[in-house]
């Protein structure tokens, strides 16, 4: 795929000479992007300080040493003696200004309600639940779960933790008990903020009865506040003493909180992320290096501005949530948020939000991508897009079937996609992209500045152009997370992510840079396994699968054999109509075409469904697990179990 691809897409002078990058890469004194991240490892101080300059990322009290990496690479400070608070940046700012009294968040729920929020409204609700939390015994450094579905609330939440200094803690709004009490008793939460219910699919699903459930197994939790978000579509139950109804304790609040000095490295966000056998990995956040971070790596990079409007379909439990309360404010520009699902109650609803919001950046997973392929065209084309400035895809590989999808029929060959990956450890970015450069398909421009990403082989070796190696970062972000939550942490985190390289994070995803410079991902290393003596990743294969047209979507793995080593195993949902067996033979020539006889599959087996997180991304360790008959470790961000069901059909096939 690397070897092959060719450039899409480039910026026409206009773009680039009014870019913010172009400016800060002028302001540095450099000669493009790749000088500038050149230098930015020769001198990371002078990269990152002049780097919050340029943001103007404000402080209460300066900071004295922009970074500290005396302990080592893996606990890098950051801003030392440095005062702030993420909302004085993102919110408190604007006051004064003329986007105090323009839109912030503008919400359209899957029952077709509305509402908008301007920065003066929005800056109102926050404090009056910052004065909320506070007459419940909320203080500094206490956690605040989040138990919202993509409302305006979650948002206010958000922010309202962060004005206070308290620890915000984002539950997937999907999430059962079991995960709820899990995650309530690692992080120790005061509070809950929660909803009383949502709507899926055009359904109303409870979330009330699942929390208590869970609040009953979590004694750390003194309080729940309830969203009175259905509107009696579901029954809340309310315990007395403990439950408090949003409207009932917000009324008559202050409206003028007043906003914490925090220390510069303050936690700022609790997020869990599902590790592969034990129990979920708590990521730390703080205030100035998320904002940091994600200014970075989607204000500057993405070019947004204040007359911008973000839209990227996520549940607030995971981390494209807070990215999307920090960027569009940052900027001072809008964020559209959509409760609900993207073809509910229309077929074309993601089209029309983007038509009727006039939204400049549009962020689509490549799974949600191929979901509205299925659907077809024709309801893209209905539609005028022409707001759309730039696509950002992330979350999980690119595949060219989706990304060609995405430049062909949403962006009409004008606009760029712009391929992010890091994760919730990360901040943001590991490898980029950025609208003042060229694009591939698939493919990403390079390095997030300042990360000294590196893709390396098993002896620590930067691999040549064209091989496959394991992407690592040999410098730290500053939206990298400061160790794991709760005890035994600190070695998790290093056991996790410093143990294989000497003072270098090794991120878990393979990857390679082609000739002419972009990088591209492969899949999960964890996903990987050896061909012939090659470690192979499933992106490949997995995309001549997808080539063929026969199927909705396909997971590849490898099992181990006696004499091979290891076997390609290929788990497909067909399309309907297909002959199995007529199918089976057009896959295999497929893959042996495109990559060679060594890699033809052993197994190929069809399903109805794939086992996916939460966030839509295919769970191939858990297929592995369940056809090898192993623990499967953390399944909280699975997303639909019954898809389990199938593969243990097909374990049966296999023994």
């Amino acid at each position: 795929m690397a070897e092959t691809s060719e450039i899409v897409w480039r910026p026409g002078p206009e773009r680039i000479e009014a870019s913010r990058l172009t400016a800060f890469i002028q302001q540095m004194g450099a000669t493009d992007y790749h000088d500038l991240y050149e230098r930015s490892l020769a001198d990371p101080d002078w990269f990152w300080d002049g780097l919050l300059q340029f943001l103007d990322i404000r402080f209460y009290q300066p900071y004295e040493n922009v970074l500290d990496t005396s302990r080592g690479k893996a606990w890098a400070d950051w801003c030392l003696g440095g005062t702030t608070n993420l909302y004085l940046n993102c919110i408190e700012k604007h006051r004064g200004t003329e986007v105090w009294d323009r839109p912030y968040i503008e919400w359209q729920g899957e029952d077709e309600r509305t509402r908008t929020l301007t920065y003066a409204e929005f800056d109102a609700e926050v404090n009056r639940l910052a004065a909320a939390l506070q007459s419940l015994g909320v203080g500094q450094g206490d956690v605040v779960g989040l138990y919202l579905p993509m409302i305006a609330e979650v948002y206010v939440g958000f922010f309202a933790c962060a004005k206070i200094g308290a620890v915000n803690m984002p539950l997937f709004s999907g999430f059962g008990p079991s995960p709820i009490a899990t995650r309530l008793n690692e992080g120790g939460v005061k509070v809950v903020v929660a909803s009383d219910g949502t709507w899926r699919r055009g359904a109303a699903s409870p979330m009330k009865a699942a929390l208590d459930e869970a609040c009953a197994e979590a004694p750390s939790v003194e309080a729940v506040i309830v969203v009175n978000h259905m509107a009696g579509e579901v029954q809340a139950e309310m315990q007395a003493g403990r439950d408090h109804w949003w409207h009932d304790l917000v009324a008559g609040q202050t409206e003028t909180v007043a906003t914490a000095e925090l220390p510069a490295e303050a936690p700022l966000t609790l997020a869990f992320t599902s590790g592969t056998t034990g129990k979920p990995k708590g990521i730390i956040q703080t205030h100035v290096g998320f904002l940091t971070k994600v200014a970075l790596d989607l204000d500057l990079m993405l070019d947004f501005g204040p007359d911008d409007c973000f839209f990227w379909l996520s549940d607030f439990g995971w981390m494209v949530g807070a990215l999307t309360a920090v960027t569009p404010s940052y900027a001072g520009g809008r964020l559209l948020v959509a409760e609900g699902a993207p073809d509910r109650p229309r077929a074309d609803r993601f089209w029309q939000l983007i038509e009727d919001y006039k939204v400049t950046h549009f962020g689509m997973a490549p799974t949600a991508a191929r979901g509205a392929m299925a659907l077809g065209r024709e309801l893209v084309d209905s539609h005028d897009l022409s707001s759309l400035k730039t696509m950002i895809s992330g979350g999980e590989p690119a595949t060219p079937d989706a990304w060609q999808w995405m430049f062909e029929v949403i962006g009409k060959e004008r606009l760029p996609i712009i391929n992010i990956s890091g994760g919730t450890e990360i901040g943001c970015s590991i490898v980029t992209g950025a609208t003042i450069m060229p694009q591939k398909s698939c493919a990403f421009n390079g390095p997030s500045l300042g990360s000294g990403a590196a893709v390396f082989n098993e002896a620590g070796q930067p691999v040549a152009p064209g091989e496959v190696g394991e992407l690592v970062m040999t410098e730290p972000s500053s939206g990298l997370t400061k160790s794991f939550w709760g005890p035994g942490g600190d070695d998790r985190y290093l056991e996790t992510y410093w143990q294989d390289y000497p003072d270098t994070w090794r991120h878990g995803d393979f990857a390679s840079i082609d000739e002419d410079g972009f990088w591209f991902l492969l899949g999960r290393s964890d996903d990987t396994f050896k061909i012939g003596g090659k470690r192979t990743g499933p992106a490949e294969i997995e995309a001549l699968v997808v080539a063929t047209g026969q199927v909705a979507e396909v997971a590849v793995i490898g099992l181990p054999d006696e004499r091979a080593g290891e076997v390609i195993c290929i788990i497909a949902v067909p399309k309907e109509g297909q002959d199995k067996d007529d199918l089976r033979d057009a896959l295999s020539a497929a893959v042996v075409e495109g990559m060679g006889r060594a890699y033809r599959p052993r197994h190929i087996h069809f399903v109805t469904d794939l086992p996916r997180t939460r966030s839509m991304k295919i769970m191939r360790r858990l297929i592995r697990a369940v056809l090898l008959d192993q623990p499967t470790g953390d399944t909280s961000a699975l997303s639909n179990p019954e898809a389990l069901t199938h593969l243990e059909a097909v374990k049966g096939e296999l023994s």
